[in-house]
């Protein structure tokens, strides 16, 4: 049994593409795998430029600039080449309240599908199933014309595995709780070239502090794992906007904040300079990408991902398909996003609906 949840672990970490220092320190990594085939064809570049129901996730503060109900759903067999019964799910919902600001809410689960489960003669136990799921309150207000603010509250579970029934499996355990906060802030519209260079040039800059809080126990406090508290920026340049044609470029660094001699509240400050600064840049995830929407009918997207401690690089690609009438709209997009040394392209698929 011990053997068989250390395994269900080892898989968990390497789902999502975090940094090779973090999958000893951090667990949780489900948690920072980023939900959208819009951003995904862009190199996972989209904290500044979000702007629909995936806000809940990427920028809370983004969400403060949205006048419109939104949900958003996400369904993908991640890294289904190499697991069948792998899957991961969001589903996330906005809408605007006048004089109140943006209210959401929105919860990701994760499936490891069907485990057998053994003692230490290899006898068969029973089988069991593993997930995880963290839902999420979210909520973003305008400060003024340039100015969003946003947070949100999470409660996190993990259930790995049950409890071992033998004697030398007693108190081992796979399932633990815990709750987390998000802080997301948005500069938005700010024009950066006159009108008569480029219509609509506009710059939009984004922070989103995740995953603030405590460490998860599934054993015992002395044994417990810092959840993976990430910051993330970046900008997004709205090259130009016509009524044929949007060109948008996006920047966005991640880095992972996960250091166990840290209080949970000390890793936002403390854990920028805990190595050398070449040890520290060597652990930001870097990713670029630029969409190019027609019409308002069709985008295509490509990104580029660098992630030199996890060892994953590589282009991303994708495109999105859009029906508007009046205020409903409906986008459907699909995006390739490196897969690191499982395989080489996770396949996902998301569908947006505003009104």
């Amino acid at each position: 049994m011990r053997q068989r949840l250390l395994l269900i672990v080892l898989v968990a970490l390497l789902l999502t593409p975090v940094l090779s220092y973090a999958v000893s320190e951090a667990g949780l990594v489900y948690l920072l795998m980023e939900p959208g085939s819009r951003s995904g064809g862009m190199g996972q570049a989209y904290v500044a430029q979000v702007d629909d129901a995936f806000a809940g996730y990427w920028n809370t503060g983004a969400m403060a600039f949205n006048r419109s109900t939104q949900f958003a759903l996400m369904h993908s067999n991640w890294l289904g080449d190499v697991f069948d019964d792998i899957y991961y799910e969001y589903f996330g919902f906005n809408t605007y309240l006048e004089d109140t600001g943006n209210i959401g809410f929105n919860v990701m689960f994760l499936t490891y599908g069907q485990q057998d489960a053994y003692d230490e003669d290899a006898n068969f136990l029973k089988s069991f199933s593993s997930w995880e799921v963290a839902p999420s309150i979210t909520y973003g207000y305008q400060l003024n014309k340039h100015l969003g603010i946003g947070g949100a509250f999470k409660f996190i579970h993990s259930d790995l595995a049950p409890e071992g029934t033998g004697a030398t499996e007693e108190g081992l355990k796979g399932q633990g709780s815990t709750f987390a906060f998000d802080f997301g802030v948005k500069l938005a519209d700010i024009p950066v070239l006159p009108e008569t260079m480029l219509p609509q040039s506009r710059l939009n800059l984004g922070l989103n502090i995740q995953n603030l809080g405590p460490n998860i126990v599934y054993i015992n406090e002395e044994q417990s794992d810092p959840i993976p508290l990430n910051w993330r920026m970046g900008f997004s340049w709205q090259i130009w906007n016509t009524e044929i044609s949007r060109l948008t470029f996006n920047g966005d660094m991640n880095k992972l904040l996960a250091n166990r001699d840290h209080h949970w509240y000390e890793r936002v400050y403390k854990d920028w300079a805990d190595q050398s600064l070449d040890e520290e840049w060597d652990e930001v995830i870097w990713g670029t990408g630029g969409e190019f929407s027609y019409l308002n009918l069709l985008s295509l997207r490509l990104g580029y991902i660098y992630d030199r401690a996890g060892e994953i690089e590589g282009v991303s690609y994708g495109a999105g398909l859009f029906y508007t009438q009046d205020k409903f709209r409906v986008d459907v997009d699909f995006a390739m996003q490196p897969g690191g040394d499982l395989q080489d392209f996770n396949r996902t698929f998301s569908i947006k609906v505003s009104f």
